[in-house]
């Protein structure tokens, strides 16, 4: 239930219910929602829609649903929790570095050690002058 209030500057107002405001920001944290979809799709302002949600998560982590009667009931939600990932190991360096050259028909491939990359550097500079 949404109404309109005169606001100071001369403009409408709408005010929405509580329970508006709670089947909308329970309509963004369905999966694969957006906050923007539901705001459109109701006549609000995404960022609005935005803030609502964002001040019901930091109220008592609870919300507002329905139940299959009609009725509105709080289900408490437990916060956030931490969940570890297993990652792979990083993947290893390189064995060795290979550069080929080629100019014309002419292929020079060079393969040098990656623990002397300083070195290939320096040989790379030099025979690019």
């Amino acid at each position: 239930m949404d109404t309109f209030v005169e606001a100071p500057t001369g403009r409408r107002r709408r005010r929405h219910s509580d329970e508006f405001k709670a089947s909308v920001i329970q309509a963004c944290r369905q999966p694969g929602v957006s906050i923007a979809a539901v705001a459109l799709a109701n006549g609000l302002n995404a960022n609005m829609l935005r803030k609502w949600a964002v001040d019901a998560e930091g109220d008592v982590r609870s919300a507002v649903t329905p139940r299959s009667n009609g009725e509105m009931t709080e289900a408490v939600q437990p916060p956030p929790t931490f969940v570890p990932l297993a990652l792979p190991p990083p993947a290893a360096a390189p064995a060795d570095i290979r550069v080929e050259l080629r100019r014309g028909g002419i292929l020079i491939a060079v393969t040098w050690p990656s623990a002397a990359a300083a070195e290939c550097a320096q040989w790379m500079r030099e025979l690019l002058k």
